[in-house]
């Protein structure tokens, strides 16, 4: 394990985690620059296959962070609910670790084709159709996750 949970009696199970990753609207993407500078930026994704796959620009700022370290977190939150007169919070949270490679070919069609089926379910025949004609113009990450810790507070 990364990092030991302080707070035993939250700890999630492993299925309830992996739900949480596969239902999430989106995650922040956490990376490290070659400078140590830390980077955090929301992004939509697909969870499936014990990994976690995105698509971006062909350049950018968590693109150069991860060709210098590819060691990255993931955070989705499925649910919070502020408990003013208890002081505390209702949440439930995963944060995944693992390393993200670029991926190519059928596997990058099939991440593409995997986030088109979790956000837009009524055009994945128009999405397809999106993958084909601009499918070049990006790229798409697959984190292999290393690690999965869920927390709740209910």
């Amino acid at each position: 394990m990364i990092n030991q949970i302080r707070r035993k009696d939250r700890l999630m199970s492993d299925s309830k985690a992996k739900e949480i990753l596969m239902k999430g609207e989106y995650g922040l993407l956490s990376t490290v620059s070659s400078e140590g500078e830390p980077y955090g930026v929301p992004l939509n994704y697909a969870y499936f296959g014990d990994a976690i796959y995105f698509h971006c620009a062909k350049e950018g700022h968590k693109l150069r962070n991860m060709e210098t370290n590819n060691k990255v977190s993931f955070c989705v939150v499925a649910r919070t609910e502020v408990v003013p007169v208890k002081f505390t919070s209702k949440y439930e949270s995963v944060i995944a670790f693992g390393e993200a490679w670029e991926i190519t070919g059928d596997e990058k069609r099939r991440g593409l084709l995997e986030i088109v089926e979790k956000y837009s379910p009524d055009f994945v025949r128009e999405g397809e159709a999106l993958i084909e004609k601009v499918g070049e113009k990006t790229r798409v990450y697959k984190i292999m996750i290393r690690e999965i810790t869920g927390k709740e507070n209910k």
